[in-house]
Parts: C-alpha cells; sequence; structure tokens
C-alpha cells in the first residue's frame, strides 16, 4: 500500500521544529526565524528578517559577543542565558551555537537553538556567576579610574588584563595615524615597549573592519608565529577587544594565551574590561588636556606685562600674578584671599585710571566670567605715561610761550618799520632790524630744537663716525659764546696733545653749544664756566663746570628726559623747551659716545665722552698761542 508525502526538506524542518531556531548572517541581521521563534519571542518572521534580532538583553551584549567569537574559532557551543521576549519579558533559556561556513570556507553566519529552560538551579548558578565576574570586573575598573595620569592608567589596564580573564600576558596598543604602538605590556619582555607595526595588515586591522567589539585568534586557524606577540613562548590563542574613545577607535587590548583554553566568559569579560578602559583613557586624557590648558593659561597670565588678578563671586581674590605683585607691591602670599588694594571701575566697559598710594598710576579694566561668576581685572602701571602727558601739556604750553615771544617782537617791529619808515633815522631803522635779526635767529634755533627732538625720538638721526679735530671745535664753541653774557668768564682747557675722535664734528658742534648754554642759563648770577678737555686711551673727555644753582640728588638721570628741566620750575625761571639735554644725549650715543651730569661741589658739571679711532696718533703740540691760552685762564 502506498501513500503520497510531501518531500522532507530544510523548510518542513524548520516549519515544524519544536525549538526555536534563528540563523543570522555575517553582519548579525536574521536570515532564519521559524514559527517557533515567533512563538518564543513574539516577533513575527516578517519584522525580523533582515534585521538584528532584538532578543539580547543590554547587558548580556558582552556575553552574546563572545559566544559568537568562541564559535567562530573553536565549534559549537551550549550555554544558559536569558533573552527578551516582545512582550518586556526576560526568559531563561539553553542557547546551542554553532558558525555557519560558506564553500570557501569563511564565515558566513551563525545559528543558534533556543529551549526553554526550567532549571531554577542551573539559572540561579549562572545569573550569581555573572554577578560575581560583575563585582570582580566593577573592583578593576574601580582600580583603573583611581589615578588619571595616563600613563599609569594605561599600565592599570594591561595589569588588570590578566587578572580579569586570566590571560598569560597581555598589552595595549595605541593608533597612531595608520601605525600601532604598544605603550604598555605586563608578562612580556620590556624590549617590546614602544613597537610599531602597520594597522591594515594587524589583527586590530582586521577587527576594525569586522565592525565587531572582540575578535579571537588561534594557532588552528591562522600562524601566530610571525606575530610580535610569538614573544611569548607556547602562545596559542590571541583575543582583543577595541577600546573607542568619544566614539572613535582609540586602541585595542590584547590578552595572550600560552598554557589555558579561552572561553567566552573570558572574551566577554575582555570586551567589558577594553570598553571601561576607553572610558578611563577618556577621563585620563581629558584631565591631562585640562592640565596642560591650565598650565598654558597660567604661564600666559603670570608672563604678562600687565597685572592680572581674577575675583570669586564674593570679590575675594583668588589669582594674583607676579606683574601685579610688582606694580602694587602687594606679594601674592599676602593679597591672595582678601580685596584689591584699588577700586573697580563703575561702568565696565570704560577703563578706570587711579593713583595708587605709592604714586604710581594704574589703567583698570574688567571682565566678568558669567560660567564661574568669576572677574578677571586687568591692569597696568601707566605712570610712565601719565607722566608723559603731563610733561607734553606743559611742552605745548611753554612752546606756545617761547614761540609766541620772538613772533610778537619780529612781527611788532616789522610792522613798526612798515608804517613809520620815514620816522625813523638811520640808527633807529638798524636797531629795529638788528632785533627782527636776533629775534629771527632764536626762533630758527627753537624750532630747528623741536626738528631735531622729534628726528632723535624717532631713532632716525644720522651721524658721522669719521675722525676729526676735536680741538678746532672746542676752540670755535668758545670763542662764538665769550660775548654772551658779560657776567660769565668761559675758559677752555686743552692738553699739550689731544687726539682725533671718531664721529660727527657738526653734532659735537650742536652738543657743546648746547652744554655751554646751558651752563651760562643755570649760572644766572654769573661765574665762571670751564670748558676742560682730557684722554684715555681709546676716549677723549669734556666736561663742562659752572657755578650754578647745580643739579639736585636723584636728578642727574631725569634731566635727559623729553621736556624736562632740572627744576619743575624751572620753565618759568629760564625758560626753553627741555629739548636740549635729550638731544644732545641722543647725539653723543649716536657718535658711540655718552654725556652724563655730575654734581660739582658748586655748580654742575656736564661730561662728554667721544670715542677715539681705531689709530689714532696725537695732534702736534700747540701753537704758542694755544699755550699762552691754556697756561692761564681765557678771558671773555
Amino acid at each position: 500500500m502506498s501513500c503520497d508525502r510531501a518531500p522532507l526538506n530544510a523548510d518542513t524542518v524548520l516549519a515544524f521544529s519544536a525549538d526555536a531556531i534563528v540563523a543570522v548572517d555575517s553582519e548579525l541581521r536574521a536570515a532564519v526565524w521559524n514559527p517557533a521563534a515567533e512563538r518564543m519571542f513574539g516577533w513575527s518572521a516578517e519584522e525580523v528578517l533582515g534585521t538584528a534580532p532584538p532578543i539580547v538583553p543590554e547587558e548580556l551584549l558582552a556575553e552574546h559577543h563572545a559566544v559568537l567569537e568562541q564559535v567562530r574559532a573553536g565549534g559549537p557551543l551550549s550555554i544558559v542565558s536569558r533573552r527578551l521576549r516582545r512582550d518586556g519579558n526576560v526568559i531563561d533559556v539553553r542557547i546551542d551555537t554553532s558558525c555557519l561556513f560558506d564553500h570557501d570556507g569563511e564565515v558566513s553566519g551563525w545559528m543558534s537553538v533556543f529551549h526553554a529552560y526550567e532549571d531554577a538551579n542551573r539559572v540561579q548558578a549562572h545569573m550569581a556567576e555573572r554577578v560575581r565576574l560583575v563585582r570582580r570586573l566593577t573592583d578593576v575598573v574601580a582600580d583603573i579610574n583611581a589615578d588619571l595620569d595616563l600613563r599609569t592608567v594605561l599600565d592599570r589596564i594591561a595589569h588588570s588584563l590578566t587578572e580579569l580573564t586570566g590571560a598569560d600576558a597581555g598589552g595595549f596598543v595605541l593608533i597612531e595615524d595608520d601605525q600601532l604602538r604598544l605603550v604598555s605590556l605586563t608578562q612580556l619582555s620590556d624590549h617590546l615597549h614602544g613597537y610599531t607595526a602597520p594597522l591594515e595588515s594587524s589583527l586590530f586591522g582586521e577587527l576594525l573592519r569586522s565592525g565587531k567589539t572582540v575578535l579571537l585568534a588561534t594557532d588552528d586557524t591562522r600562524s601566530l608565529n610571525d606575530l610580535i606577540w610569538a614573544d611569548l613562548d607556547g602562545l596559542h590563542t590571541i583575543a582583543l577587544g577595541v577600546s573607542n574613545v568619544q566614539g572613535r577607535p582609540y586602541g585595542a587590548l590584547y590578552a595572550l594565551y600560552s598554557r589555558r583554553k579561552v572561553g567566552h566568559i573570558e572574551l566577554e569579560l575582555l570586551e567589558l574590561l577594553a570598553a571601561h578602559a576607553g572610558v578611563a583613557l577618556g577621563n585620563a586624557m581629558a584631565y591631562q588636556e585640562m592640565v596642560r590648558q591650565r598650565a598654558y593659561e597660567h604661564a600666559v597670565v603670570d608672563s604678562s606685562a600687565d597685572g592680572i588678578a581674577v575675583l570669586d563671586a564674593s570679590g575675594r581674590i583668588r589669582k594674583w600674578n607676579r606683574a601685579a605683585a610688582e606694580i602694587t607691591g602687594c606679594s601674592a602670599s599676602d593679597i591672595v584671599g582678601g580685596r584689591l588694594p584699588f577700586p573697580l571701575p563703575v561702568d565696565r566697559d570704560e577703563p578706570l585710571k587711579h593713583r595708587l598710594d605709592s604714586g604710581r598710576w594704574l589703567e583698570i579694566l574688567t571682565t566678568d566670567i558669567p560660567e564661574t561668576d568669576e572677574r578677571v581685572i586687568d591692569f597696568r602701571d601707566i605712570s610712565e605715561a601719565k607722566a608723559l602727558e603731563e610733561e607734553k601739556d606743559l611742552f605745548l604750553a611753554t612752546a606756545s610761550h617761547e614761540l609766541r615771544t620772538p613772533i610778537t617782537a619780529v612781527q611788532g617791529f616789522a610792522s613798526t618799520l612798515s608804517q613809520r619808515w620815514d620816522q625813523f633815522d638811520d640808527d633807529s631803522r638798524r636797531s629795529a632790524v638788528g632785533t627782527i635779526a636776533e629775534r629771527s635767529s632764536a626762533l630758527a634755533r627753537l624750532v630747528e630744537n623741536l626738528l631735531l627732538g622729534s628726528v632723535a625720538g624717532s631713532g632716525e638721526l644720522n651721524v658721522g663716525s669719521d675722525p676729526f679735530d676735536l680741538r678746532r671745535v672746542l676752540r670755535e664753541i668758545t670763542a662764538a659764546f665769550r660775548p654772551f653774557s658779560d657776567r660769565h668768564r668761559l675758559l677752555l682747557q686743552l692738553p699739550d696733545q689731544l687726539p682725533a675722535v671718531a664721529g660727527d664734528p657738526v653734532a659735537t658742534d650742536v652738543i657743546m653749544g648746547q652744554l655751554v648754554e646751558n651752563a651760562f642759563k643755570y649760572s644766572p648770577d654769573g661765574g665762571t664756566v670751564v670748558v676742560r678737555a682730557s684722554y684715555d686711551c681709546d676716549s677723549v673727555v669734556v666736561n663742562v663746570e659752572d657755578e650754578g644753582i647745580g643739579i639736585s640728588p636723584g636728578d642727574e638721570e631725569r634731566i635727559f628726559g623729553r621736556f624736562v628741566q632740572g627744576e619743575a620750575g624751572d620753565r618759568r625761571r629760564f625758560g626753553g623747551i627741555g629739548l636740549g639735554l635729550y638731544i644732545v644725549r641722543r647725539l653723543a650715543r649716536a657718535q658711540g659716545g655718552d654725556v652724563t651730569a655730575h654734581a660739582g661741589e658748586q655748580g654742575a658739571r656736564m661730561r662728554l665722552t667721544l670715542p677715539t679711532p681705531a689709530v689714532s696718533v696725537p695732534e702736534s703740540a700747540p701753537s704758542r698761542a694755544d699755550q699762552d691760552a691754556n697756561d692761564g685762564p681765557e678771558h671773555r
């Protein structure tokens, strides 16, 4: 007797199997989802096929990946675990997982058979083991995160690897462009530290291309002898997990086995440790960057020429840089935690100018930091600028006065001559024209000084450096100035021999003229003015000494500033715009010499120094006329 029967094939087996059968491809997308799987998990085949089945609880993903990787490298595996149903319930299952290969022997996917599991003791034992492993992992991770130094964190990760996974050795590699560098190791030779290898051809490169987070390589499936890890005797298995920092692959943790076998538990722990290592490394790197940024900020603040202070929300000082201490005279140790020694601007967009008790002027600016409720105070010493501003105001007033005097005289006499020419006799006309000429000369000298002062301030003085006869310049200057005053006696004292000097005779003439003129001006009661020259091996010194009001102690350098005169009231008393000595010093230094001021026993002594040429021959002995002039005082 015979009967018709349906052909027996794979689809029939799958359709009528009492066990749930699920197959996924190499990308973990469902390719088989039989009716028993629909009944067990609640999702229809149409809903699941082509997607990753949503049945693995998040806390068991690492276990799931570890099982698939072990099966790929080492044959079928059966475990007791838990899976999710569509209604949100978790069910206990026993899972038998096998790897699927294509005709070329390449992995094409995995197949899992699920059985409902009701052995409560086995399930509880399984979950208790997982709790123990999680606690162990937590302790290890806590140790890794106990330090924020990047190198220390890397070392702790490598040493924790063998403790947690039972590996015989291990290491951590970093990605550097297209290379890998071994930065931390345990139970391996120290000479491997710093070793580099191409990423593309490495196991790590293979892991990244697969899109998975864990990879297992054994000597059954490939040769391990050509790898750096072969430094471990008896190496038969390498497991590695990727560590991501801020969502990008940063490095990989390698676990090496030479004695014991590797199970899915070890792979699961490796994946979890690698993930936590990425978090620890991210924290360490963020801390390192914060420390670097803080050090950079401190360096910038401390090297700033401006005083910088940081105030907290209550207005107390938290930061006080080096310049702040120098400007105010308050050290950081004395002032941090206290209040500012000066007021703050009322309008935060406008700087405040404030004078300290020490006499220094400050310009103060403020900026708020809303995120931290702090305020940054920037202040600078503007004492010189303030003084220069006052000097310029005084200069403008003085220059106006000095210019107005000769201009008024010239204008008055010229106007008078123009209107009343016929009413004056020849002597009166000649006297008026002489006054105009004299006042015009004074005006020309004043304008010349203004122009020369401007050029000197810009550093664009153009002076010569050729040898010239200083004796002749000194004789001409003293001869020209003797008729200037009937209250002064001008003497010139020269040595028997005076070498030539290297410089500019015109500039030196201006210098000596200003020094002699000042000697006359600042000895208003008259007296003797002596011009005395001497020399040594490489320079000639000319002193101009008077018997006048002298120089106040401490003003020896101040009088060489622009728009400065000896005393506060000197402009009113003696006239002038305060540029003479400023120009004199600039001209002397442009020739390689200098001009200095010294207080004498009576009056002042101005000292001009000029260099001699590299090779110079003293002038011949002076003439009899010169000797006569030098033997005794030279009268006007």
